[in-house]
């Protein structure tokens, strides 16, 4: 490949990533000294007609949009020897796929972020252009006076609205795309965005990216703040059948909207119905195994010293301050809660008050302990947010009997601590895997370790 120093008068300074027909420059214009970003044709589709007409298409659809929700085309050119390129504006903020590389978004920001996509989506359709492939690194950031401004781009699968309502081949990216664009032969619209809109706030706000049309998991399930609205909002985006999603994006931004000043004030949160579970961890149902199975607390009278207690198979025990064991569920627990198999499985929840588990703003100490056969549990806890603490990060676990890793949260509102553990054995025997909750009323107590320590499971 070719050394390159200039486009045209624009001179070339590092490159900022390629996709699959082009490459993407940092450039500057020395003419209007300005930054700008330089998008050339690589040199192994030169003599492929049909790409390069593909190519400039996503500039000619860009510059037809005219809006400063879409990256804005300047400029385009040939270099000699033959490939085209267009020069578009540099976002400086990078993308929103390193914003949620970090990890899931606060739920306010994740929203607001999702309604702006949402509107450039909507400038893209009043323009007559679907765009068929919007995702977090398609979303740019620009810096302003005001604030990030948020702009869709590469619109390299894009189709005008006429077009696309024929025939078209398959396209778009895993866990964003509709089921009627994922096939060929099927003719799509607007509503092929919206799904992907979902998806989008979906992942922004769980940090995972959504399952196959149909199969996705209640956001609510992954990070357990989230209002009923949010989740139905974005469960309405992702409906398989685009009859039942959200008509117009202009409609689904408006509800992103009132649910991110909602978000923002910390309130207005309507009453879940009470859900037979006992933590706030990740998902519904943790300690209640399958369906039908009668979920026993037993209030104890704890002795003084370290307690073990244990599930009603016996297999799982773990060892607790005497004041964290005045009340056991043992019945066990179901895995899909925490986005693994369904299946019942030993585990067990023993605290001070149980009742309480499930509210952060409460004081209260205790574990949660059960198994998985099958999956990844440290992967899952990975995903888990606890968006009104302080998260204090991750670190590995090692133990006589367990390796895995811990994350903390501190300064939650009740003043206490979370901890979310992954484990599997030391052993290196990869099944069963444990998963553990661990709260404290003292964000300063150093009991963690020591339950993570004393956990045992039988054969």
């Amino acid at each position: 490949m070719h050394s390159l120093e200039r486009v045209g008068r624009y001179r070339l300074d590092r490159r900022l990533g390629a996709g699959g027909f082009g490459v993407v420059w940092l450039a500057h214009d020395d003419e209007l000294e300005a930054t700008v970003a330089v998008k050339v044709l690589s040199e192994n589709w030169v003599d492929h007609l049909d790409v390069r007409e593909r190519f400039l298409s996503e500039a000619r659809l860009l510059r037809r949009a005219d809006t400063n929700r879409v990256v804005q085309v300047y400029d385009i050119g040939e270099l000699p020897d033959g490939r085209p390129y267009f020069v578009m504006e540099y976002a400086d903020g990078g993308t929103l796929a390193d914003r949620v590389g970090a990890g899931p978004l606060p739920v306010a920001e994740a929203l607001r972020m999702t309604a702006l996509a949402a509107r450039g989506a909507a400038a893209l359709h009043e323009a007559g252009i679907v765009h068929r492939d919007i995702k977090p690194s398609n979303v740019l950031l620009r810096s302003s006076a005001a604030g990030d401004r948020v702009l869709l781009a590469d619109l390299g699968l894009a189709k005008s609205l006429a077009q696309a309502s024929g025939l078209t081949m398959a396209a778009g990216s895993a866990g964003y795309t509709p089921p009627e664009q994922a096939e060929p032969g099927y003719g799509i619209d607007a509503r092929a965005d919206i799904y992907s809109l979902g998806a989008l706030g979906y992942h922004l706000l769980t940090g995972t990216v959504p399952g196959p049309p149909g199969k996705v998991v209640r956001p609510d399930r992954l990070r357990t703040d989230l209002d009923p609205d949010v989740t139905r909002a974005l469960m309405r985006a992702l409906e398989p059948d685009r009859e039942r999603r959200w008509p117009t994006a202009p409609g689904f931004a408006d509800e992103l909207d009132r649910l991110a000043e909602q978000a923002s004030r910390g309130g207005a949160r309507r009453p879940r119905r009470r859900r037979r579970t006992v933590l706030t961890a990740l998902a519904a149902a943790v300690v209640v195994g399958a369906a039908g199975v009668t979920v026993a607390l037993v209030t104890r009278q704890p002795p003084p010293g370290p307690v073990r207690v244990a599930d009603a198979s016996g297999r799982v025990s773990v060892e607790v301050p005497d004041d964290w064991s005045r009340q056991l569920r043992e019945s066990g627990w179901n895995p899909r809660a925490l986005g693994l198999r369904d299946a019942k499985e030993p585990g067990l929840a023993v605290a001070d008050d149980l009742s309480a588990w499930q509210d952060l703003t409460t004081r209260v100490s205790g574990a949660f302990v059960g198994l998985s056969g099958h999956g990844d549990v440290t992967a899952q806890v990975r995903t888990i947010a606890h968006n009104d603490c302080h998260y204090e990060g991750s670190r590995p676990y090692t133990g006589a009997h367990w390796h895995g890793l811990t994350r903390t949260w501190s300064d939650c509102p009740g003043s206490g601590s979370v901890t979310e553990a992954g484990l599997t054995a030391a052993d290196g025997d990869p099944q069963p895997q444990v998963y553990v909750q661990i709260r404290q009323a003292d964000s300063g107590s150093t009991a963690a370790d020591r339950v993570l320590d004393s956990i045992r499971v039988g054969s």
